[in-house]
């Protein structure tokens, strides 16, 4: 398997995302995937933490040289397929910042509605969106 030209990120994202998906598996939870295209692993996806109250939140990215080929909008499928698999998880969120129109454009396609904004301390207000699986 080899990575996409120019990598997934930069070397900060990669360490941040490192981190998270420590605590998503000390906390007993194992969602965190690599997505892959072909033999090229071209974005990584997960929960930004193990499931609480029946809710996950879940984040993705694509390397910039892989953007524009439906690859987010398959990973959030597949975390969609992978939390209704879950008993414990009744509903998945995701927070994107109003100008992010791909991102938006994967949740929207993948049954997501807008439930609102949250304010980020590093981001500033994103729009909450919401999946219900029941």
């Amino acid at each position: 398997m080899v990575l996409a030209p120019g990598g997934i990120d930069t070397p900060e994202i990669l360490r941040l995302l490192r981190r998270m998906t420590g605590r998503v598996h000390a906390a007993g939870s194992r969602g965190s995937w690599m997505i892959v295209s072909g033999n090229e692993v071209v974005g990584l996806c997960s929960y930004k933490q193990a499931p609480k109250n029946g809710q996950v939140e879940i984040g993705y990215g694509v390397a910039a040289s892989r953007r524009r080929r439906g690859h987010a909008t398959r990973a959030v499928a597949a975390m969609l397929d992978h939390a209704a698999a879950d008993p414990h998880v009744q509903g998945v969120i995701a927070t994107i910042a109003a100008d992010n129109r791909a991102s938006l454009r994967a949740v929207e396609t993948n049954g997501f509605v807008q439930n609102g904004t949250v304010l980020d301390p590093d981001d500033g207000e994103l729009l909450l969106w919401r999946r219900d699986l029941a």
